[in-house]
């Protein structure tokens, strides 16, 4: 403890600007806080302020040592708020946004369970695959998928999702199995917006281009394509995982199956983050893992 002694009435006298008005802030003496100051430049062997008769001014030495300050103290200030809240029942405002199909069929029945458990909170959930501004839309979270892109944004890794690509049995006994990457040229793709897809092979990433007769932006529509069997589509698990246990879809060039991609929670850069949203992504994390 010796090495915090006199750091929170310092903090206070920098600010202040007076031993006097720190002392009243800190609800003890003028003269405790003078001694406690006197004790910590002691330790220091350094003059943290000028002192005259009229005037209390920080020094360089002071300035520096305030600027490392500061934040710890806020630290523990921040600790102990979150554990006082953590003590109470989340309740308020909740704002959050997550892409449509990932939102409704892994996301909202979470969120309803959370809900369910917190009954005092006032959720708002937004269904978009925009990607929306967080901060000016005033989201205190948002479910973002795959590779994250450079952001002030904080991020935690909640789960994974696979990549497949896959056909129906029909487009298959029509046209065949493609056999290796290069075979895709052959075959009739159906594109989302990029007009490439991710595999890998011997370790490495490889983008391959593909080409067919219907591009379009919404997962469930390419999904419907397939199982029409117009052609050969790559989709996440979230749309394909249940047509391939029934059989309806074939999953094909397993063995050069992208890597996983990431499930993340994105939220403000924000030391005062809320622990209803810290406890919120926690139970995300822990359920998703779990499915």
């Amino acid at each position: 403890m010796g090495n915090w002694e006199g750091v929170t009435e310092f903090v206070a006298v920098a600010e202040t600007g007076s031993f006097t008005v720190a002392s009243k802030q800190l609800g003890i003496s003028t003269a405790q806080v003078s001694r406690q100051v006197s004790a910590l430049e002691k330790r220091l062997a350094t003059r943290l302020f000028y002192r005259t008769t009229r005037k209390v001014s920080v020094t360089d030495a002071g300035q520096t040592y305030y600027q490392h300050c500061r934040p710890v103290l806020d630290g523990l200030e921040e600790a102990e708020r979150a554990l006082s809240q953590l003590q109470s029942e989340p309740r308020g405002k909740l704002k959050i946004t997550a892409p449509t199909l990932y939102g409704e069929s892994r996301i909202a029945p979470l969120l309803n369970n959370f809900v369910a458990r917190f009954p005092e909170l006032d959720v708002q959930f937004s269904l978009t695959n925009q990607k929306v501004d967080l901060v000016e839309g005033g989201f205190d979270l948002a479910i973002r998928l795959g590779k994250l892109e450079s952001s002030s944004m904080m991020a935690k890794r909640l789960a994974s999702r696979h990549q497949y690509v896959c056909a129906a049995p029909d487009y298959i006994a029509t046209h065949g199995k493609p056999r290796t990457l290069t075979d895709l040229a052959h075959h009739n793709c159906l594109l989302g917006t990029l007009d490439y897809w991710r595999f890998q092979e011997n370790g490495h990433e490889r983008v391959i281009r593909v080409h067919g007769n219907i591009r379009c932006n919404s997962g469930q529509v390419l999904l419907d394509a397939a199982l029409k069997g117009l052609g050969i589509v790559q989709l996440p698990d979230t749309y394909i995982e249940p047509y391939i246990s029934k059989g309806t879809l074939i999953s094909l060039l397993q063995d050069f199956q992208p890597s996983d991609e990431g499930v993340w929670a994105i939220y403000p850069h924000n030391r005062h983050l809320s622990p209803k949203v810290r406890l919120l992504v926690d139970y995300l994390g822990e359920s998703l893992q779990s499915l």
